[in-house]
């Protein structure tokens, strides 16, 4: 089962992402259904089918129904994408094409979920901690650091007046920084969370030192510790309780 997988799964990272010029897709955008192009894109994804299937005739059925709904869903998502929706129909799009292959695969391998398995303690465990580090520890933060958001918030605005920051950017570093720092801590790789503490100092700190605003850089040093540290405080609590016998067993 897990090799027939990889094998769909490869030949539709091939044919959606590697082997589609945004040529194509541009070409496909502006002709629609009618475009050459979406027939070319198609044809590239049953070439990768064939090759790797080794172009076995016991998967004729299989392969004829992802061509055949890719078709189908790429010219409904060219049909109906916009400026406004189209991330969003990128996403749907991809999510159909999955489970168009999740289909051929479970008629091919019948399989099926052990959700025990996957709502062990130990997952449940990892997941809740995952929530928390993302999530909650940017709501913790906000509340810990209200004291000094009234003295450094007419200095914020003078620095974000200046500066071309993306709108919500901040608050996603902190998430993706927090989630890095406790993956590293499950990988015990406690050199790689220096290095992100270092490339994190020279690219934000320079611009706070350029600004020449201390309650800015006090601020924002704060809330770098804050967010570290919660997120190691997590990282190391998930391995000290999955190794007790309640969360192992």
């Amino acid at each position: 089962m897990i090799v027939l997988a990889l094998k769909l799964v490869l030949a539709h990272i091939l044919g959606d992402f590697v082997l589609q010029p945004s040529k194509w897709v541009k070409h496909k955008m502006k002709h629609g259904w009618k475009s050459k192009y979406l027939l070319a894109h198609v044809g590239v994804h049953l070439i990768a089918l064939l090759i790797l299937l080794q172009f076995d005739t016991a998967y004729f059925l299989g392969i004829t129904t992802i061509i055949l709904t890719h078709y189908a869903i790429d010219a409904l998502k060219i049909k109906f994408t916009t400026k406004k929706n189209s991330r969003k129909l990128f996403v749907a799009d991809q999510i159909a094409h999955l489970m168009v292959l999740n289909l051929v695969l479970y008629y091919y391998t019948p399989y099926s979920i052990d959700f025990t398995e996957i709502l062990s303690p130990q997952s449940l465990l990892l997941v809740t901690l995952l929530f928390f580090v993302t999530y909650v520890a940017g709501i913790l933060m906000r509340v810990a650091l209200q004291p000094w958001q009234d003295a450094i918030e007419p200095a914020s605005k003078k620095e974000n007046a200046k500066s071309t920051s993306l709108a919500g950017a901040g608050k996603i570093i902190g998430i993706l920084e927090r989630l890095f720092v406790f993956t590293f801590i499950l990988l015990n790789t406690w050199s790689a969370i220096g290095f992100l503490i270092t490339a994190k100092s020279v690219f934000r700190f320079g611009d706070l030192t350029e600004g020449k605003n201390r309650r800015l850089t006090e601020y924002v040093l704060i809330g770098t510790l804050l967010s570290f540290g919660i997120a190691i405080g997590c990282g190391l609590l998930f391995r000290f309780l999955s190794a007790l016998d309640t969360f192992s067993a």
